[in-house]
């Protein structure tokens, strides 16, 4: 069938059909925006009788360091959780340095803990590695009770600062009271 050329006149796009069509896109659009579900929050759903919720692992940047960083600030480059006294509340393993601007400082290891007491502040209770030890600390995990970290230093002060000769992989464990050293090869191996 054909048509005649004012029966096609109706069909023409025109610009105020371009507006009212992008008009009502945007309105689309703004709606969905508005209607969007909630920001998920990673939370666990509450625990056992009475709903109590189980207890959170210590927030590493909520704690004052035992690090002299010279008056510079102190980063938290790498953190893991976990029980590692066997108490049912996960601990804070945090390895800290200064944050000088430039270079790699070395870093620390702390343990950190926290009262179950609501509002309680968390804390440092073990260093497991100083930072006058001069070793830059990777890799950090915590895995059925054991803390374990890859450990990077230098032989000598000859050895250039962004080239670490020495590879050492630690491990930590709660024995006794306190946290001993495993599986650590005190030479250390050279890369």
């Amino acid at each position: 069938m054909l048509h005649s050329p004012t029966d096609l006149a109706h069909r023409r796009t025109r610009p105020a059909h371009w507006l009212a069509t992008a008009t009502a896109l945007a309105a689309v659009i703004a709606g969905a925006g508005l209607l969007q579900p909630g920001r998920a929050t990673g939370a666990t759903p509450a625990a056992g009788p009475g709903n109590d919720p189980r207890p959170t692992a210590p927030d590493a940047h909520a704690v004052t360091y035992p690090l002299d960083c010279k008056g510079a600030p102190h980063t938290v480059t790498e953190t893991a959780q976990g029980d590692l006294d066997g108490d049912g509340r996960p601990e804070t393993v945090a390895a800290v340095r200064c944050d000088a601007g430039s270079g790699t400082p070395p870093h620390a290891i702390y343990v950190l803990a926290q009262d179950p007491e609501k509002g309680s502040a968390p804390r440092v209770v073990a260093t497991l590695l100083d930072a006058e030890r001069r070793r830059t600390a990777t890799g950090l995990t915590v895995r059925d009770g054991s803390i374990t970290a890859r450990l990077l230093g230098y032989s000598s002060p000859s050895v250039p600062r962004y080239s670490p000769d020495l590879d050492q992989l630690t491990k930590w464990r709660w024995t006794g009271g306190k946290f001993r050293q495993e599986l650590t090869d005190p030479t250390a191996e050279r890369v």
